[in-house]
């Protein structure tokens, strides 16, 4: 009842150039006609004024005439609207891959349509242009969808845990707080109401059922908690900073650019670009996403990293044979 009321609330507001007086909304906006008397309405009316502001909707307070004796309410469409959308190809490839990385029926659907929405407000998405990047990240576990959506109503949830070391499964109570990706698996976080302890659980080793039970924004996750740090433990402590110089075309590879620092301009095959440095925290990551740049991109140092770019290009290069070759 009271998203619908919000939602009302904003159509109401955003559907008129004057100012609304609170009474004159009680009267329109269903919902606020139910209030048992002045106090209770404007409570509630108060709460959805700061609801909508958190939500980030620009909520305007004004009079139309020096004549009016209280202040009224609208919503400007300049204000609340969505501006054009303009992404650079290489913000566009990263939807595009984002669009990829998910292929659970629950995700698959919401990622479409955001596609779809992006293309209808003429930006050129092509999801050929994340071909070179493979996402790891898979969410075929059937625990996903249940724990997913404990998280986000805030409920515990009950289910049958395999640890690693023993094949049979113990009925486990948790609080979730997130549920986080660490090296192409899937893990639950949150306190493990029998163990009375942090914990994290790998959805893979959940057996059977997912049972949300209790009510609803019962479990918060604590502020002060990093979930993938609870997931990686040790594992996550920072590496050192490698750094690298690269040489990029002019005018390519923006998303790198963006990163990095240009030092010097340089021709290189007649080409003219610039010579950039940029720190790598893990430059065995980094070769993948430097070589999806292709020919636009070139290492310089150091030499281990251009030495992995170059075998990704004749990875990239051999599967392109060979699919030609079964065509």
């Amino acid at each position: 009842m009271r998203a619908e009321r919000l939602v009302n609330l904003v159509l109401c507001l955003l559907s008129t150039r004057q100012f609304l007086t609170a009474e004159r909304i009680r009267g329109i906006v269903p919902g606020y006609a139910d209030a048992p008397n002045d106090e209770a309405f404007f409570r509630t009316f108060e709460r959805d004024k700061a609801e909508l502001r958190d939500l980030g909707i620009p909520l305007e307070t004004g009079r139309n005439s020096a004549f009016d004796l209280t202040d009224g309410y609208r919503i400007a469409r300049r204000d609340y609207e969505l501006g054009d959308v303009d992404l650079l190809p290489d913000e566009a490839a990263a939807v595009a891959l984002a669009v990829r990385l998910w292929d659970s029926p629950e995700l698959t659907g919401a990622a479409r349509g955001a596609l779809l929405k992006l293309r209808a407000a003429g930006v050129d998405v092509d999801e050929r242009a994340s071909a070179a990047v493979e996402p790891k990240v898979r969410t075929s576990e059937p625990a996903f969808a249940p724990l997913l959506a404990a998280v986000q109503s805030g409920r515990v949830v009950r289910f049958d845990y395999r640890r690693p070391s023993s094949q049979d499964a113990t009925r486990r109570t948790v609080e979730p707080w997130g549920v986080v990706s660490w090296r192409g698996r899937w893990y639950l976080v949150g306190h493990d109401r029998d163990r009375q302890a942090e914990r994290c659980f790998r959805l893979s080793r959940v057996v059977g059922a997912v049972e949300a039970t209790g009510p609803r924004d019962v479990v918060q996750r604590p502020p002060d908690v990093d979930l993938l740090r609870v997931v990686a433990g040790g594992e996550r402590e920072t590496p050192p900073i490698t750094p690298a110089r690269l040489w990029i075309e002019h005018g390519r590879a923006q998303g790198l650019r963006r990163r990095s620092t240009v030092v010097d301009a340089m021709e290189l095959d007649g080409v003219p670009g610039d010579v950039v440095e940029l720190d790598l925290v893990y430059p065995e990551s980094a070769a993948t996403w430097i070589a999806g740049y292709g020919p636009d991109v070139v290492v310089l140092e150091p030499d281990t990293l251009r030495k992995t770019v170059h075998e990704t290009h004749l990875g990239a290069a051999a599967d392109t044979a060979r699919g030609e070759m079964r065509a």
